[in-house]
C-alpha cells in the first residue's frame, strides 16, 4: 500500500496526512474547500519545522514529506488510486454514511476504506458500502504527529485480512495499534467520556470550580491534563456527540450528557476551536484562564 487518501484537513486529518507522508506514503489530502487544503499545509509544514528542530528531522526529510501530499476538491479525483482512504470528517452518522456510499463506488474495488471515527459504529458504516469486510475504524489520537496509540475496530464484518493490513501499516507509522471490537464508544471513549462528563456535572453541582477540578486530577491521579482542560481540548461539540452516542447506543442514563455540556455547545462555547470553553483561549497565549463565566 502507498497510495493514501485522507478525507477531510481538519485537526485530525492534517495531522494523520502529515504522518503517512513522513513515513514514506503518498497522500492525497481531500476537502471541499481549497482554503481549507492551504490552511491544512500551512499546519503541517509549521509541525514539520518543529520536528525539524528538536532534531527528529532534516529539513530534505521535511521537503520530501511535503513533496508526497497532493489537495483535492473533488472527492473522486482523490481516491482514483487509493489503497486506502482514511475519513477524517466531521463526526455525524449520516455524513458518514454518505461518505462511505460515495466511497464505495470511486474507489478501487480493493481499496480499504477506513473511518477515524472516535464513537460511531464501524458495522454501521460498513453497511453503507458493498465491500463492509473491507471497512475498518482507525482511531488516531490528537496531536496524531505525537500520540502513538491507534485504536483499530474491527467491525462485524471486518475480516481479519483488513485487519491484518491495518494493523501492519499502523505498525509501519510507528505507532501502537490495539485492535477493539466495534461498541459504542469502542474502549478510549467509552471510559474517557463518562470521567469528562462526570467532571463537568461535578462543576453543574457547585462541588467546586474548574482549576480545582482539574487540580485535583492532575495532582491526585496524574494526568497530564484535566478533564475540563481535555473537554476544551477535544471539543465540547465531539464530546457532546460522543456522549449521545454512548447514550443512545447503551440506553443507560450513566451516558446522558450533563445539561451545562449541552447549554454550552447550543450556545457556541465549544472550547479551543471556538476561542471559549471551560477556559479562554487566546492566539499565541499559552496561559489558562478560567472563562469568566465561571467566576464568582
Amino acid at each position: 500500500m502507498n497510495n493514501i487518501s485522507v478525507i477531510g484537513s481538519g485537526t485530525m486529518g492534517n495531522g494523520i496526512a502529515h504522518v503517512f507522508a513522513q513515513f514514506g506514503y503518498n497522500v492525497s489530502l481531500i476537502d471541499v474547500q481549497q482554503s481549507a487544503l492551504d490552511k491544512a499545509l500551512t499546519t503541517i509544514s509549521k509541525n514539520f519545522d518543529r520536528q525539524v528542530t528538536k532534531g527528529n528531522l532534516t529539513e530534505n526529510e521535511k521537503n520530501d514529506a511535503l513533496g508526497r501530499i497532493r489537495t483535492f476538491t473533488s472527492l473522486g479525483d482523490g481516491v482514483v488510486n487509493a489503497d486506502l482512504v482514511v475519513e477524517a470528517a466531521t463526526e455525524n452518522l449520516q455524513v458518514k454514511l454518505d461518505l462511505f456510499r460515495q466511497l464505495d463506488e470511486l474507489c478501487p474495488k480493493n481499496t480499504i476504506l477506513a473511518s477515524n471515527t472516535s464513537s460511531i459504529s464501524i458495522t454501521k458504516i460498513g453497511s453503507a458500502t458493498k465491500r463492509p469486510e473491507k471497512v475498518i475504524g482507525m482511531h488516531f489520537m490528537n496531536p496524531v504527529p505525537v500520540m502513538k496509540l491507534v485504536e483499530v475496530i474491527k467491525g462485524y464484518s471486518s475480516s481479519q485480512e483488513t485487519t491484518d493490513h491495518v494493523m501492519h501499516i499502523c505498525a509501519k507509522l510507528e505507532k501502537i495499534p490495539v485492535e477493539v471490537n466495534d461498541y459504542p464508544g469502542f474502549v478510549a471513549n467509552r471510559i474517557l467520556m463518562p470521567m469528562i462528563n462526570e467532571a463537568i456535572y461535578t462543576l453543574f453541582e457547585g462541588v467546586a470550580g474548574i482549576a480545582e477540578i482539574d487540580t485535583v486530577m492532575k495532582l491526585g491521579m496524574a494526568h497530564p491534563m484535566g478533564p475540563l482542560q481535555l473537554a476544551d481540548f477535544i471539543g465540547l461539540d465531539v464530546c457532546l456527540s460522543i456522549l449521545k452516542v454512548l447514550h443512545d447506543g447503551f440506553g443507560n442514563p450513566k451516558y446522558a450528557p450533563c445539561p451545562l455540556l449541552v447549554n454550552m455547545v447550543e450556545a457556541g462555547y465549544k472550547g479551543v476551536k471556538s476561542g471559549e470553553g471551560f477556559y479562554e483561549y487566546s492566539p499565541g497565549s499559552k496561559e489558562l484562564k478560567v472563562s469568566g463565566r465561571f467566576k464568582k
